[in-house]
């Protein structure tokens, strides 16, 4: 998608979601932003996560069976509800980001270390890893909680017995436990590790180095990917190393400054603002309370997050 085009779309959804969705409607009230007057994509108000707790954030009614994902969150926290439209587009959305980085599913055996997640209900991201897992059709494909040995035994036979990719996805905390029993593979050459993020007060905080440090020393890697998507949005970005990120072509990172939520810098670490087109059914223009910047590249960069900002399942560790 070229730049205009998607510029194009972003301000004509604008507009519909300016009309059609009830609180984000409120919201540009209470900015006394005028929809019929915003021509840039920096002039459009982003609606802060925090509304997502709170309140219905959809384009339309909902009923008591109108589905939705929920944030993981700590004992006592209110978590985010994002309503969504379908679960198949979602699924099949997800599946096309990730092939559009990593090739045809049916390329892997999908192994999914996400405890936390699984022992909840609502998690977008089990509801992505299991419509994966049925898209590669392995039988090694499946879901794991704390079984680790079992784990460790199926990644070796599957390295063994198949000339597929092996790709472990799994949220960090858990990769971490499994990298203190784990031991180095004679070929890692086809394992792809994978970390969503996430220490959930289940370890101390670590930074992006440390614990890919440990990751890849258990393992043998030379790298350790990181996917980066929330609740709140319906697609993701992925990194193929060092905490750097490329976006798909439905999706624009404004790196806006700390202080002044209008003002948007290149070159600086500021707080991220995402328009994600795949959310044209609740609002695609959000606010977060990650740090980023872009490096020499065009790649983003996820920093962290700012002091006193709730800690998110899916958050990534202080660069």
């Amino acid at each position: 998608m070229k730049d205009d085009d998607f510029e194009e779309m972003a301000l004509r959804l604008f507009k519909l979601q300016a009309d059609a969705n009830p609180i984000y409607k409120a919201y540009l009230r209470a900015r006394r932003t005028e929809a019929n007057k915003v021509k840039d994509l920096t002039d459009i108000p982003f609606l802060p996560l925090s509304f997502f707790k709170n309140n219905p954030v959809f384009c339309g009614k909902i009923t008591e069976d109108s589905p939705f994902f929920s944030s993981s969150g700590t004992t006592g926290q209110i978590t985010s509800k994002h309503y969504y439209w379908s679960e198949p587009f979602y699924q099949e959305h997800a599946k096309r980001i990730f092939e559009r980085f990593y090739g045809p599913l049916e390329g892997y055996h999908l192994l999914a270390l996400l405890p936390s997640y699984l022992e909840r209900r609502g998690s977008s991201l089990v509801c992505m890893a299991d419509f994966f897992i049925g898209e590669t059709k392995s039988a090694y494909s499946g879901f794991y909680l704390y079984n680790h040995r079992d784990l460790l035994d199926t990644i070796q036979v599957a390295i063994e017995d198949s000339d597929r990719k092996i790709l472990l996805l799994g949220v960090t905390f858990a990769l971490l436990d499994l990298a203190e029993v784990a031991i180095a593979l004679p070929d890692a050459s086809r394992l792809l590790v994978m970390e969503t993020g996430g220490m959930k007060g289940r370890r101390r905080e670590m930074i992006r180095e440390e614990v890919h440090g440990k990751i890849k020393t258990a393992f043998g890697l030379e790298a350790v990917h990181s996917e980066y998507g929330m609740t709140e949005m319906m697609s993701q970005a992925y990194s193929k190393g060092e905490g750097k990120y490329e976006l798909p072509p439905c999706v624009r990172v404004l790196i806006r400054d700390p202080h002044d939520p209008y003002c948007y810098q290149d070159n600086k670490t500021g707080g991220i603002n995402v328009i994600d087109l795949g959310n044209f059914h609740s609002c695609a223009f959000l606010e977060t309370q990650d740090l980023g910047r872009w490096d020499e590249r065009g790649k983003l960069e996820i920093l962290g997050r700012f002091d006193h900002s709730d800690l998110r399942g899916c958050n990534l560790m202080v660069n």
